[in-house]
Parts: C-alpha cells; structure tokens; sequence
C-alpha cells in the first residue's frame, strides 16, 4: 500500500467525474482515496420520474455517489450535509440551509478536520469558475483553498486534530479550447440546454494555465461505467448524452489540471503526466 492520498472537494454527486480516471488509477496503484460531498444535489435534475422525486432526491443521489465512488475506487466519502443551493439567481439560493449560504468559519471548520483525519498527499477541488459558475462549486473551491493552509495552521481550529499540512493543491479545470469546442457543438446541433449560451471565454482555464495533462483513455470505459450510477443526472436531451461517441471519448480521455499551491512539480515535462510527480 501506498504511503500517498488523494483527496477531491466537490459541491455535489456527479462532480468527481471531472477527475474520475485520475481516481481509477491512484486506487490501481494502492493511493488512498477520498471525496467530500459539500451537498447530496437535491436540485438536480430527475431524468426519469421513477428514479425519484423533489422530496427524496438527495438520498436518491447519495445512494449514486456511493455506487459511483466504488467503481472509480474512491474508499472515503464524506458530505458535508448543506443543501444544494441551485443555480445563481434562482430561489433554492435563498434556503438557509444552501451552501451558499453557510456559515464560512463552521463549514470550513468541517473540512479542516477532515483533512487533518485523512491526511492527503494531494487535495483537488474546482477552479475560481466553478467550472461553470455554480455558486456551490465556487464556494467549495474557495473553501478548499482555504483548508489548504488552515488545515497545518495550529491556531486555526485546535479541537480538531493535529496540524496536517497536504502537499499539493490542484484545480480541475476545463480547457477554454474544449469549452469553445462544446459550445460549437451544442450551437450546431441547435441544442436547448443549460449549457447553450455559456460564455466560453468566462469559464474552465486558458490552455496556457493548464498544468497538469493526465492521459486517462485507459479509464475511459470505467469512467463511463461510474457516471452511469448518476442515473437521475443522465438527461437524455442533454448535451453529454447527444454527442457522437467519438467526441465524447475524446473530451473524457484527458483530465486538467492547474496547481495551485505546495510543492512544485519536477522541472520535467512527464511530471505534467502525474499529480504526484516529486512526491513517490
């Protein structure tokens, strides 16, 4: 077993795919995994009425993320317990108990100990975008820079555990190139979507801050096995699910990275190839 581990922050069920391969293969070679859920997704889509309702969307959803997680190897999973907060500018935003409306100090207390119980080699989370702009996906990016450092700083939340300072903090980030690449795709197709009208120049990272490039085409078929658990996620009209399979391949056969902080990587170019380059 690998002294190493791999901790991903995420907003909700579903979003570990963007490092999916990435997980498969640290659990291949014996890296602890884990994953923080801020939320279980209750304002999710329901692509199909029988999988579940408003009411019970949530546990619908965590059931997924576990079936999920065991396919890509992830051994920990934790959920923070706030309520998903939906889109920006729409009602969900105002629920007291919305992420986006949590208390900071407490919900950053709650990933601090997590951090200093799981001790990570390498913690991941979004970029400043959120990907693409949810308000939970920022917060849990600006949360998790947060726990970066305050989870080795001694002063901050003692009861919780001792100091445990990760080596590295990554961003998964789309490349804009491939956001420019999905919107051609979705405005050809005349495809009506939520994604329809994003801004590509607004969200994922320039190619050039991209850092870390990982070839995951060998986790490909595991990588589609994992997210076909989010069943209540898999909109048929969605823009995923219309894209020839060749296209589709190619966007999920790489996996980016910015880092962000900690320890830099080898003055190599294969240490663009591996989050923990430097660090075996």
């Amino acid at each position: 077993m690998s002294s190493l581990s791999l901790l991903g922050l995420f907003a909700h069920p579903d979003d570990e795919q963007l490092m999916s391969g990435v997980f498969a293969q640290a659990a291949l070679e014996g890296i602890r995994t884990g994953l923080i859920c801020a939320t279980r997704g209750e304002m999710g889509e329901i692509a199909d009425p029988a999988l579940a309702t408003p009411e019970n969307l949530g546990q619908v959803r965590e059931a997924e993320m576990r079936a999920a997680a065991t396919v890509i190897g992830v051994k920990h999973l934790w959920f923070l317990d706030y309520r998903d907060s939906g889109m920006l500018g729409t009602p969900p935003n105002e629920d007291e108990r919305a992420f986006l409306r949590a208390d900071r100090q407490e919900a950053l207390r709650r990933i601090v100990k997590i951090v200093r119980e799981f001790k990570p080699t390498v913690m991941v989370t979004f970029d400043s975008t959120g990907a693409y702009g949810h308000p939970d996906h920022i917060t849990i990016y600006e949360l998790a820079t947060q726990a970066f450092s305050a989870a080795a700083d001694h002063t901050m939340f003692p009861e919780e555990g001792e100091p445990r300072q990760a080596a590295r903090l990554f961003y998964t980030a789309f490349q804009r190139s491939s956001m420019r690449e999905l919107q051609r795709f979705i405005e050809q197709s005349n495809m009506e979507t939520g994604f329809r009208g994003l801004d590509p120049e607004k969200f994922g990272l320039p190619d050039e801050e991209i850092t870390h490039a990982i070839d995951v085409k060998d986790w490909v078929p595991v990588k589609a096995k994992s997210v076909e658990h989010h069943r209540t996620q898999m909109n048929p009209n969605s823009p995923m699910a219309k894209m020839p399979p060749e296209f589709w391949t190619k966007l999920r056969s790489t996996e980016y990275f910015q880092q962000a902080a900690g320890v830099p990587a080898p003055d190599d170019p294969s240490a663009r190839g591996d989050l923990f380059a430097g660090l075996r």
